[in-house]
């Protein structure tokens, strides 16, 4: 029994009865084929979409278009003279709790056969095709006989090499297939994610893998020093930032079209977008509104001055198990601490980098940095959040304190408008404070978005205590990334010169960009997001907008229990 598989436990499943879901065939596929994966998709309904998916969707753009019509089993007769055809065919089973959408079903006769598409050329396997898509077929043989039907066997068809492969639904068959779903049955019952594969040639191919995490996970796990290097995935969509006043977005087929005063001025292709940003008094026609829906882009609203105010998504992510793990962390004490000390700690020490990388004279402060080195020792030793609070603040105003030191200066008398004293936020005093109150709402909406992209509620923090309006989970976990995001996007813009005194209104002792400085100062900001860094934990590279969704979901397995410590992100 020691090196035996333990044998799926039946789940017997009720006749359907209230909200319980029918499990679709599909789903059965993707649990043969890994059950994490099937757990992802169907218990959290996470999706990710690949070049495999894609192609696989225009595999199917015929038979995904409804047509001829599937006769009841009692209008079939053995001596029918001629062969039907019915494609898009979906039928359930409230005793079996199953649905299929079957691409095509052959009728002869009163015997009935599913046929189903598959991507790609016939696999030179023993049976013919590999066991998922065995499975997924024998579910839908299983339907198609608990509606009356004669079905003996299946056809899968593979588009690539134009073959068919027949699939005879015997007893071992049938078994396997009950097994499968029973075993995601009872997963699902269980509400504990399965375990990621190890080393596994299916994990670089899966449209999960970004979000499964199934090396950096069980690196975590086990700390082995051989991490596999996956390909990250690199997303070219960028934020369009629309903010002309008075314009208007609607969508032209498959672009975007901004108007002002009802004249084009630019257009911008969806597929290459990751979300619309509206700054000011931005106008976006119901038609755009719902087609950014459809594909999950969300739209952030902004004020004219550039404060975020909110962002439009569709129906919202539906993993209910992270949120219902969120909450409850939330409520714990001892877990917020741990999690606020770790994102105190790491704030200062990328605070403490920033300065030594920045540092513009001679000799360098080494008492400070020892001084910010000590501070990081205490919050990670912190006994409250009371005494946390104070040591971020002590830290916060030596950083500050020396922050006008990274400040290039030169002959011009105009630089020295970049004069630094303090921190001041509400109304920023200064230029260089507005440009770091601006880059933080950045950060702010940056975060909230990517949060609730993952699934959280960024209205539920671990720090930041929960106040009306207030993104507290966005604010906890922008900290680290203050210095490596926010403030080095400020450095730069000033130091390169991209921003300049002349970009800055003041009035009634309040300092603000002006549009121009605004959008100059966006570029700068989404430059610094896409730029590449090594992942001190996991050795690749990534840029830091991937990144900022790496660790989000990365937090997301911490608080459902895949690994036992949150890491964090120290720079070098």
């Amino acid at each position: 029994m020691g090196d035996e598989a333990q044998a799926e436990l039946p789940l017997p499943f009720p006749e359907l009865a209230g909200d319980m879901p029918l499990l679709p065939a599909r789903m059965v596929n993707e649990y043969q084929y890994c059950p994490r994966l099937a757990y992802l998709e169907w218990v959290q309904g996470e999706w990710a979409a690949s070049a495999d998916t894609v192609e696989g969707s225009y595999q199917h753009r015929r038979v995904d278009r409804p047509s001829g019509e599937l006769p009841s089993a009692e209008q079939l007769e053995a001596d029918q003279p001629e062969a039907l055809h019915a494609r898009s065919v979906t039928l359930s089973s409230n005793r079996l709790g199953l649905i299929a959408k079957m691409d095509l079903v052959e009728v002869e006769g009163n015997v009935v056969t599913p046929i189903d598409y598959k991507r790609g050329k016939r696999p030179h396997v023993a049976k013919g095709a590999y066991d998922p898509e065995r499975v997924q077929l024998c579910v839908q043989g299983l339907i198609l006989r608990e509606h009356g039907y004669t079905c003996t066997e299946g056809i899968l068809y593979f588009t690539g090499s134009k073959e068919r492969v027949t699939v005879v639904f015997d007893e071992e068959l049938c078994a396997q297939t009950v097994a499968a779903i029973n075993g995601l049955r009872l997963v699902a019952a269980g509400g504990q994610v399965p375990p990621p594969l190890e080393d596994s040639p299916k994990c670089p191919r899966c449209s999960l893998v970004g979000i499964c995490l199934p090396d950096e996970v069980n690196f975590l796990k086990r700390q082995d020093p051989d991490l596999r290097p996956l390909v990250v995935r690199r997303d070219e969509a960028l934020p369009l930032y629309v903010q002309a006043s008075h314009a208007k977005v609607t969508k032209k087929g498959e672009t975007l079209e901004i108007m002002v005063d009802d004249q084009p001025t630019r257009t911008a292709r969806l597929g290459e977008i990751s979300q619309l940003v509206t700054m000011g008094n931005v106008y976006v026609t119901t038609p755009c509104l719902h087609e950014l829906m459809r594909r999950e882009i969300p739209v952030t609203w902004h004020s004219y001055g550039g404060w975020f105010i909110g962002h439009t998504v569709g129906t919202g992510h539906k993993n209910v198990e992270l949120r219902t793990a969120q909450y409850r962390a939330s409520f714990d004490e001892r877990m917020c601490l741990q999690i606020a000390r770790g994102l105190v700690e790491t704030k200062i020490l990328n605070a403490r980098t920033l300065l030594r990388r920045n540092w513009r004279t001679e000799p360098k402060p080494d008492v400070l940095f020892d001084d910010m080195k000590r501070d990081a020792d205490q919050a990670r030793r912190a006994g409250d959040r009371a005494e946390l609070l104070g040591i971020e603040g002590a830290a916060a105003a030596r950083y500050f304190g020396a922050f006008n030191q990274t400040i290039k200066r030169d002959s011009d008398e105009r630089t020295f408008a970049f004069d630094f004293t303090k921190r001041t936020r509400r109304p920023p005093t200064d230029p260089v404070n507005a440009l770091l109150s601006y880059a933080y709402s950045l950060l702010v909406r940056t975060w909230t978005v990517t949060l609730t992209a993952v699934g959280f509620d960024a209205y539920r923090g671990f720090y930041h205590q929960p106040r009306y309006g207030r993104p507290a989970l966005a604010l906890d976990m922008m900290e680290p990334f203050r210095p490596l995001i926010a403030d080095s996007s400020v450095l730069s813009a000033i130091n390169n010169g991209e921003v300049r005194p002349s970009d800055f209104v003041s009035s009634a002792g309040s300092v603000a960009l002006t549009n121009d400085g605004r959008k100059r100062f966006l570029s700068t900001f989404e430059r610094r997001l896409s730029q590449e860094v090594t992942h001190p934990v996991f050795g690749y590279k990534v840029s830091y907008r991937r990144l900022l969704e790496l660790q989000a979901r990365l937090f997301a397995r911490f608080l459902l229990g895949d690994i036992k410590e949150l890491p964090t992100f120290t720079t070098r």
